[in-house]
């Protein structure tokens, strides 16, 4: 049997306005259901199946929606906050409903991060079962070394009885002020900044580049997003099986 929504919601889900907007829309004769008007806003619609029409422009239902956003430093990766700008505030044509971020990048650390509604998809990429590569560019300040190398690839201790899972750092400049790259497989919290505390530096800036092999696209500016193509999605969900 065809999953069935109520008219406003299907559109309000969709983005189009909030509901009361969009009651005084149908109720108005601009959607059309199937070629014909509808002026009841309760009117249940199939999400597959009916054609929806808001001002003759098809509305598609999408069940779970995904975007890359390139987090901008100082915004915090939450749905609501009382102090901050939050990473959903961004998203301004949001379609689907109840979106997140899928994991969490600290308030003063930018890029790459997935939002979506997908809670199974979300889960599967955070689980540390899976060893999905989270890969961030860093500016740290104090010399590091091959031996700092070593440590990462060997677990540092970030707690006092946990070490972390072996991690690939690569040097870009050993200076006082160095540039890395570095892959991890987990999502402790604060962990980047804590694996280089462990080997006596600091971690002044801080950018995410990938997860899971999908990468931040070099047009988004801080705060800029895009929706995953249906490709992009595909891989994600096929990661996930791999790693059964």
């Amino acid at each position: 049997m065809a999953e069935m929504l109520r008219l406003d919601k299907y559109l309000a889900d969709m983005g189009t306005g909030t509901r009361s907007e969009i009651k005084d829309w149908i109720r108005k004769g601009r959607v059309k259901v199937n070629g014909e008007l509808c002026k009841k806003p309760e009117t249940k619609v199939a999400l597959a199946g009916d054609e929806i029409l808001l001002d003759d422009n098809r509305i598609s239902y999408e069940k779970y929606v995904y975007y890359i956003l390139n987090k901008p430093a100082g915004v915090v990766s939450a749905t609501v906050d009382n102090v901050s700008r939050t990473v959903i505030d961004l998203i301004q044509d949001k379609k689907g409903k109840e979106l997140f971020p899928v994991g969490r990048l600290d308030k003063d650390t930018e890029g790459f991060l997935l939002i979506t509604n997908d809670g199974d998809l979300a889960h599967q990429l955070l689980s540390p079962k899976k060893h999905v590569d989270k890969v961030y560019y860093a500016k740290v300040k104090g010399i590091v070394t091959e031996k700092d190398t070593e440590a990462f690839l060997a677990g540092v201790p970030i707690e006092e009885d946990y070490i972390t899972l072996p991690a690939k750092l690569v040097i870009y400049i050993s200076a006082d002020i160095s540039e890395i790259e570095l892959t991890i497989q987990e999502g402790k919290f604060h962990q980047v900044k804590r694996m280089f505390e462990a080997v006596g530096k600091e971690v002044i800036y801080l950018k995410r580049l990938s997860m899971g092999g999908l990468s931040l696209d070099p047009g988004l500016s801080p705060g800029d997003y895009r929706s995953l193509t249906d490709k992009e999605v595909e891989y994600l969900r096929s990661l996930n099986d791999m790693k059964q």
